[in-house]
């Protein structure tokens, strides 16, 4: 295995819609290859699917059984592996949401008590591998528990593909009286969609708005193909510069839970296909602490939130790519490659 992440990587030409990708690819193949290497034999028939798999599109983001092994069942130095596989995935500020995510599971069994609906435990959180990590194969992984799942494919050229990416947190805001208090984990996906959609003037609200109220959850659930592909909304174009930028900000939260040099990546697409094609719809109430629910639509990805349950203190976020999601393309263009 070291053999093959020893390769250097392809010439810069031939990896194709990613350049920058080539340090986060490197990273968590390094730490892939680590982590696959400290599991035993049959830690190895759990833990490892064929890229193939349609295991690798069986996601969720509720409480439930997986495929993989948790958090719970490894030793203290494989945990110490897999924390440095998921890092290696996401920025400083993604990883930090992510460990916050999980402690939460401390807080909500703690607020639902001993007869609580589903087991909640801060190691139920499963890594799963799909293909062996090399430079000159396709391979993935996919960290997922109770509001997580970050799902990624990577391909020769060091080529990455990062969606679904899902965060969500319950409670929103740690009550008062429990540990962490007043802790809001993804505060800034809330507070910078309010700071735009205060700023739209009685117009532009009209089109924003699209429907008073808030559905009961973001509307492509656990879909493994994103069904909602016409944007609504108010449109980029339609606001000013100042509008605008609040809008990329917001955009940019989402894609700064990875590393920069993916972010990067994604933000240089954007600005290609357009910033006046991104819509911004919100649906719910405007005040604070009621059910709403927001999606920023663009040429090539949606993002969606919503934070309706448990009196709009559980909050469902999600990016997906609309045109490549689960690195498809990526895999197509891949297996071209080989047979030609």
């Amino acid at each position: 295995m070291k053999g093959d992440l020893g390769k250097r990587s392809k010439p810069a030409e031939m990896r194709g819609q990613a350049v920058q990708d080539t340090e986060t690819a490197l990273r968590m193949a390094e730490a892939a290859g680590n982590f696959l290497t400290s599991l035993t034999a049959e830690e190895r028939t759990r833990v490892v699917f064929p890229v193939e798999s349609e295991e690798r599109k069986n996601w969720h983001y509720l409480p439930r059984q997986r495929k993989g092994i948790p958090w719970k069942e490894m030793n203290a130095s494989q945990r110490k592996l897999a924390h440095a596989l998921v890092a290696a995935g996401l920025s400083l500020t993604g990883y930090s949401k992510a460990l916050s995510i999980m402690a939460l599971e401390s807080i909500l069994k703690e607020i639902e008590g001993p007869y609580g609906p589903f087991e909640r435990d801060p190691d139920l959180y499963y890594v799963t591998l799909f293909g062996i990590p090399s430079e000159e194969a396709v391979w993935g992984w996919r960290l997922e528990g109770h509001h997580i799942s970050v799902n990624f494919l990577v391909a020769p050229g060091n080529r990455v593909a990062c969606t679904p990416n899902f965060f969500g947190a319950h409670p929103a805001q740690v009550p008062p009286e429990y540990p962490l208090r007043d802790l809001r984990v993804l505060s800034t996906e809330e507070d910078l969609a309010r700071a735009l959609l205060d700023s739209l003037n009685e117009t532009q609200l009209g089109t924003a708005v699209i429907e008073p109220e808030a559905p009961p959850d973001i509307l492509t659930g656990a879909d493994a193909q994103v069904r909602l592909q016409e944007p609504a909304g108010l449109p980029a174009s339609d606001m000013n510069e100042a509008q605008q930028q609040s809008l990329i900000h917001l955009v940019s939260d989402y894609l700064h839970r990875m590393p920069e040099d993916l972010a990067n990546g994604w933000m240089n697409r954007l600005e290609k296909e357009g910033r006046k094609f991104i819509h911004f719809a919100w649906m719910g109430s405007r005040e604070r602490k009621r059910p709403h629910y927001y999606r920023v639509h663009g040429p090539s990805f949606l993002i969606e939130y919503d934070n309706t349950q448990n009196n709009a203190n559980h909050i469902h976020s999600v990016w997906r790519d609309l045109r490549d999601d689960w690195g498809e393309d990526l895999l197509r263009a891949h297996y071209k490659e080989s047979h030609s």
